[in-house]
C-alpha cells in the first residue's frame, strides 16, 4: 500500500491538493473489541482547512469555503488499521471536495404535452362515464 502522505487529493481542475496538507488524529475505536481495540489507535479524524490549503484556485476555493465551510473534518473507524482508515478518510475528503464542485443545472419548469392532457382527459371522462353508469335513478324502482 502507498503512504497517504504522498497522495494528491484531486477534485476537478484548479484543486488538486496535496495530503501533506490533511491534519491528522488518531485514538482508541469506540465499542468492544478486546485487547486489539485498547491497545491500538486506528480511529482517524483527518481536518482538510480549505482557506490555507496548497492546490486551491481562488474561485475554486470560494466556492469549496461557500459550501462547506472553512474546514472539513472526517472522522473514520470502520477498519481495524490505521493505514486503511487514513486512505478511507483521505478518498472520503476528496469525494466532499468533488460534490462540492459540481453545480446542479437550474430546472426549467415545463408543462405537460399535448398528448398526455388529451389521456389525462379521456380518462377522466371514461372515469366519469362509469360512475354514471353504476347510478341508478330512484324513479325506476
Amino acid at each position: 500500500m502507498s503512504r497517504p502522505d504522498d497522495r494528491v487529493l484531486s477534485a476537478g481542475p484548479g484543486c488538486r491538493v496535496p495530503a501533506s496538507e490533511v491534519a491528522w488524529r488518531f485514538g482508541p475505536s469506540g465499542g468492544p473489541g478486546g485487547q486489539h481495540a485498547n491497545r491500538v489507535n486506528s480511529r482517524v479524524e483527518a481536518e482538510l482547512d480549505l482557506t490555507s490549503a496548497r492546490g486551491i484556485d481562488d474561485e475554486v476555493r470560494e466556492l469549496l469555503t461557500g459550501k462547506l465551510g472553512p474546514t472539513m473534518r472526517v472522522v473514520v473507524d470502520a477498519s481495524r488499521s490505521q493505514t486503511r482508515n487514513r486512505h478511507r478518510a483521505l478518498d472520503m475528503l476528496e469525494v466532499r471536495m468533488q460534490e462540492a464542485r459540481e453545480t446542479r443545472r437550474e430546472r426549467r419548469p415545463t408543462r405537460p404535452g399535448r398528448g398526455a392532457v388529451e389521456r389525462r382527459l379521456r380518462a377522466k371522462r371514461q372515469r366519469g362515464r362509469r360512475k354514471s353508469e353504476r347510478r341508478g335513478s330512484w324513479s325506476d324502482e
